[in-house]
């Protein structure tokens, strides 16, 4: 997946009529901007960090960070995160998140739009935790709307409930949460006009006739919200015994 590509932005490299990219770049932002309100002081760790700008944002949010490291599995994303955004308490490394280990654990655990590109999110959500420390803070976001079916790097879709159902059974407690809109047009992303959209899942048409249940939980969707996107960012807490 190039980093150039909607699911891993480059703020300096969108261009002025990227609608969609820019509106994206948002969302990712204020993700972060919330979660950097709501991470411990101490050690932090970024999963899936992209190309490095929210892992700086959570570091430099919290003046008693002491490490924030900022994990992702693309080698080109890590070597422009370490040229751009690399500081004295910001490093970056390349590994797949599940091959992910440290010995001294952290206080706050990110993973933004993360679990949704997995095939188990519970077995990566329990293998995070394992190096959370007690009382530590978890933060996560997923979409809540239908996103399979247009989007062929994701390979699950959650509601709030079914995403909060899983968190919930990993015995930790949410205490706030954040929760965005983003209307899109189905014109622009059918004629595929921004070079962003162009990794959106081809030939839709053949995939709802193959997987009619995507079909009908689109259709559901867009009648109950219409053309928008939702994502919710929960806050959770893990227990300190």
């Amino acid at each position: 997946m190039p980093i150039d590509s909607l699911e891993r932005l480059v703020p300096e490299q969108l261009e002025a009529n990227e609608m969609t990219g820019a509106l994206t770049l948002q969302l990712h932002l204020e993700r972060y901007e919330f979660a950097a309100t709501q991470a411990r002081p101490g050690r932090l760790l970024d999963i899936a960090c992209g190309v490095g700008y929210g892992t700086e944002i959570l570091y430099n949010g919290n003046g008693q960070n002491t490490e924030a490291i900022g994990v992702d599995c693309s080698d080109e994303s890590v070597r422009y995160a370490k040229e751009r955004y690399a500081q004295p308490g910001v490093r970056f490394l390349c590994t797949d998140a599940l091959n992910f280990h440290d010995d001294l654990g952290f206080d706050t655990i990110v993973s933004l739009e993360t679990i949704e590109h997995v095939p188990d999110p519970h077995g990566l959500i329990a293998h995070l935790l394992q190096f959370l420390r007690p009382g530590g803070i978890f933060i996560g976001s997923v979409p809540t709307t239908p996103t399979v079916d247009a989007n062929p790097h994701h390979l699950h879709d959650f509601t709030p409930r079914s995403y909060r159902k899983m968190l919930s059974e990993q015995h930790l407690t949410e205490i706030t949460h954040l929760k965005q809109i983003q209307p899109f047009n189905p014109l622009t992303v059918l004629a595929r006009k921004e070079k962003r959209l162009s990794d959106l899942r081809s030939n839709l048409g053949h995939y709802y006739l193959t997987h009619p249940q995507a079909l009908l939980q689109r259709c559901w969707a867009t009648l109950r919200y219409g053309f928008v996107n939702h994502y919710l960012t929960s806050v959770w807490r893990k227990p300190r015994a």
